[in-house]
């Protein structure tokens, strides 16, 4: 059978208020319950001791009597006895019953209290608190022997009524009862202070948090204290700040790639319908469209690699084929691809080669290929106003560096710390999707490179490639 538990509270005041004053409130019973046990023990403990004293010492005036002048002297002493108003002062025969008393009708009882047996066996004074047998009020006693030539002659008793006492610590265990109550309201108060400080921020920063998952990005929250709730807040206000950013660039990727990629359609659709229509009958104006459709259907091909690429790269789906290469080889191949096609562009790409041989590195062949690729693209598409791109190839250390550098306007200083950002295009009004730049550095720094992009002495954008060499 299974036992079905009491609900949680749901809310953060709930929580905090039955665990916090669930706590506190068993400490101070507690505390209440060992203050008032040791009240108690002190009031009767110290009640106790004077009993004991009473009795020894009226016991002690008798030591050395005899039993007949034990009696003739307790009846003196009885009468002259200054506190039978708050203490009754009994003489008892030794096997307990009361002979004279300051209280004249308890004389001739048997109390048969353990006081007066155990004070007899022991011969030593013995204190006992408990109902009156005769009475039934609460009472403490003290017994103290009367002792004569080793045997016990008579006993002195000096008993009192514990009425007063009970009430004074009654009302001693009421007052710390009431201070008890009153830690408990004023921790009440304080914690309802408190939690409205935390749950009403709390609920704003939760208001705020639903008005941006339903589409309200870029909203800003007022913050109140420099606190962990300051800190959620700054958070919050950067998410909303990111998240509102990354929406501007993806509508403003959405924009590009969907203009980058109708602008080579176009040109693929008109020209084959031109051909396809039969409208051109020279055939130099037929090869000019044909070249203009594979030229475009090329760039609208590298686009969509680039999608595609980048799509394996946020999916986790991108890997490389590592196998040994020559990296001056494969650095050649893409200057020599590119040289023809810059020429025609009237772009003078030279290439600086590098006497030392070098010991082939790890790598995946095609995407280093494809790094260069988009490297010298973007050089001929953002620097080729300059007419010139250089590229390079050297040892440094442990490490290869290839740098390509065009002399165009270069990137604005307020652009560089972002360039290499997914989407970002900055100022630039060239052709792309701004993606190219982040698949190249992923595929360098999976590699266990760096890709560095700056503006060079005297002008244009200098791109730098390190790679390891592992031999």
């Amino acid at each position: 059978m299974r036992l079905k538990l009491p609900a949680h509270p749901k809310s953060i005041r709930q929580r905090w208020m039955f665990s916090n004053m669930a706590a506190l409130t068993l400490i101070v019973m507690l505390a209440l319950a060992a203050f008032c046990i040791a009240m108690a023990a002190y009031f009767y403990t110290t009640m106790g001791n004077g009993l004991n004293t009473r009795a020894s010492q009226a016991a002690s005036l008798f030591r050395n009597y005899t039993e007949e002048e034990y009696y003739q002297w307790a009846q003196s002493y009885v009468s002259s006895f200054s506190e039978q108003n708050i203490l009754e002062l009994q003489f008892l025969s030794p096997d307990g019953e009361v002979r004279l008393s300051s209280f004249g009708l308890t004389a001739n009882t048997t109390p048969d209290t353990a006081d007066i047996q155990t004070a007899v066996e022991t011969m030593a004074a013995y204190v006992w608190s408990g109902k009156d047998p005769h009475t039934g009020e609460r009472i403490m006693a003290a017994s103290a022997p009367v002792v004569f030539n080793g045997s016990v002659v008579g006993v002195v008793r000096v008993v009192t009524s514990l009425a007063l006492a009970d009430r004074q610590i009654v009302l001693i265990c009421g007052l710390a009862i009431l201070v008890g109550l009153a830690v408990l309201g004023l921790s009440y108060l304080s914690n309802l202070v408190f939690l409205r400080s935390i749950v009403a921020p709390v609920a704003r920063l939760t208001e705020a948090a639903k008005r941006i998952a339903e589409g309200s990005y870029g909203i800003q929250i007022r913050k109140q204290y420099e606190d962990e709730i300051g800190e959620l807040t700054d958070s919050i206000n950067d998410m909303s700040l990111k998240i509102a950013q990354a929406e501007k660039v993806q509508s403003e990727f959405i924009s590009s790639v969907s203009h980058e990629l109708r602008t080579p359609l176009t040109a693929i659709n008109g020209w084959a319908e031109t051909i396809a229509g039969g409208e051109l009958t020279d055939p130099e104006d037929v090869k000019k469209g044909m070249d203009i459709i594979v030229s475009e259907a090329r760039r609208l091909t590298n686009m969509v690699e680039e999608l595609l690429e980048f799509s394996r790269i946020e999916d986790g789906r991108f890997t490389l084929s590592v196998e040994p290469i020559d990296i001056k080889a494969e650095l050649e191949d893409a200057v020599y691809t590119y040289k023809e096609f810059f020429r025609k562009e009237g772009i003078l790409l030279t290439h600086t080669d590098c006497e030392e041989e070098f010991p082939p590195i790890s790598g995946d062949p095609e995407r280093l290929r494809q790094v260069f690729c988009n490297l010298l693209d973007n050089a001929a598409k953002h620097g080729g106003s300059g007419k010139k791109i250089d590229t390079s190839i050297c040892r440094e250390g442990d490490d290869v560096v290839i740098r390509i550098r065009d002399y165009g306007p270069g990137i604005p200083p307020e652009e560089l710390p972002f360039i290499k950002q997914k989407f970002y295009k900055g100022s630039s009004k060239a052709r792309g999707s701004g993606i190219g730049l982040a698949v190249c550095e992923e595929i360098v720094t999976r590699h266990g490179g760096a890709l560095d992009i700056g503006n060079a002495p005297g002008g244009g954008c200098l791109v730098t490639i390190r790679l390891p060499i592992r031999t």
